[in-house]
């Protein structure tokens, strides 16, 4: 499993951004290091304290590093050259808070750095969709047609919170243990449709209290992430399959 690291200027940014994206997504089993401030209450950054952050969230799978602000990223620059041993780190230019959720979904999914970078570069699109700007153009495999044989179900969303933030990530997180490949689109608005396993890109659908949502499954357990589904966007509480909301 890869590992992430958090670096910028603030000790109090980076700390309140890993506890949302850990509150958001708990319990990945995700190696998150942060290398903030000069002390917590000093801004600036440390590219010793970013080689070691590396060093320590790296369980040989490789590290994918998010930075704030400009000699952030100097820093991690420089910190690749500070690594005792040879480490497989990506430097990733998406923004904090939504690279960093979108990076911890994909990694405590099992994501190799390659994937955890593009999920944490679309993470924004979710938040474009809202404010009506143009996302990022839709890769190739959400766009791939359902095979035959597959579960279809039109779900209404009646939980007032929709299909943004948390219940985005609780409907990831929520289909990680199953056998099943899942797509969602966004019947009332004809957004998508995008993989369920992809948190940047359900973010994208922008599915709000009363519009409809067409889920399509396939797999052995297509049935039971359908109803996983219903579950979470009628805002029914769901037990131990971490679908409640707060």
């Amino acid at each position: 499993m890869i590992g992430l690291v958090v670096v910028s200027h603030s000790r109090a940014l980076a700390d309140a951004a890993v506890a949302l994206a850990t509150e958001l997504l708990p319990a990945q089993g995700v190696r998150i290091e942060v290398a903030a401030g000069l002390d917590e209450r000093t801004f600036g950054t440390d590219a010793v304290a970013v080689a070691g952050a590396i060093a320590a969230a790296d369980s040989g799978d490789g590290v994918l590093v998010l930075m704030d602000l400009g000699s952030a990223v100097l820093s991690a620059e420089t910190a690749l050259d500070l690594l005792e041993r040879p480490h497989e780190v990506r430097l990733c230019g998406a923004p904090v808070v939504e690279g960093l959720v979108a990076a911890l979904a994909a990694a405590g999914g099992g994501a190799d750095l390659e994937t955890a970078a593009h999920e944490a570069h679309r993470a924004l699109d979710g938040k474009r969709a809202q404010v009506g700007e143009t996302a990022t153009p839709a890769t190739s495999e959400a766009a791939i047609p359902a095979p035959p044989q597959e579960v279809r179900a039109d779900v209404a969303v009646s939980d007032e919170h929709g299909l943004h933030a948390r219940p985005a990530a609780q409907l990831v997180s929520a289909l990680r243990d199953l056998d099943a490949q899942v797509h969602l689109r966004n019947a009332s608005t004809g957004a998508g449709p995008v993989p369920g396993n992809s948190l940047s890109l359900v973010m994208t659908l922008g599915a709000e209290r009363g519009h409809t949502v067409t889920v399509t499954a396939t797999g052995p357990e297509a049935a039971t992430a359908i109803e996983r589904i219903r579950a979470l966007l009628s805002g029914a509480d769901h037990g131990p399959n971490g679908m409640n909301h707060p």
